[in-house]
């Protein structure tokens, strides 16, 4: 039965399809941007990718364990002032200037509200997994959404762009 349960769980807590089909949306936008971003920045497309997939697992591990996260992280600004100045200043200045430069703040601030939504759902049917188990569990659904999102088709600039002209 406990295998039925968890079969059942995208109907009883339909945010985690939401999540899912989110991440798909994005990984399709990242296929679409990345021809563009990769030529920009001058990096390959693995690495963009591997930007990606890191950028949304800092999310998922954000949004899922931030009383474990936001713990440590109390722990090591109580100790003295200057830690307190040194990681505000890190976490400030670098996520700034890395979610305003690249552009992502859109799709970190869209991944994190339905990773949120979806632990709601959790709770609301009464599902409280091991901070461990569910960041694999919503890992695993975003990880896939992405992959997902990269295999669907998407059209071709062109095409719009002979809508435009003759429109």
């Amino acid at each position: 039965m406990p295998i039925l349960r968890l079969l059942s769980l995208p109907v009883r807590a339909p945010l985690l399809t939401v999540l899912f089909l989110v991440a798909v949306v994005l990984g399709n936008h990242g296929q679409i941007v990345q021809p563009g971003f990769t030529s920009l920045y001058g990096m390959s497309a693995a690495w963009f990718w591997c930007l990606v997939l890191m950028q949304a697992q800092v999310v998922v591990v954000f949004c899922t364990m931030p009383d474990l996260l936001l713990r440590q992280v109390s722990l090591l600004m109580a100790s003295s002032r200057v830690m307190t100045l040194v990681v505000t200043l890190l976490v400030v200045i670098t996520g700034g200037i890395y979610l305003l430069k690249l552009n992502v703040l859109a799709n970190v601030l869209i991944l994190a509200s339905s990773l949120l939504l979806a632990r709601l759902d959790f709770i609301r049917i009464g599902v409280r997994p091991a901070p461990g188990i569910c960041l694999l569990l919503m890992s695993l659904v975003v990880i896939s959404g992405i992959f997902a999102g990269t295999l669907l088709p998407h059209p071709p600039v062109s095409l719009f762009a002979e809508g435009l002209i003759t429109t």
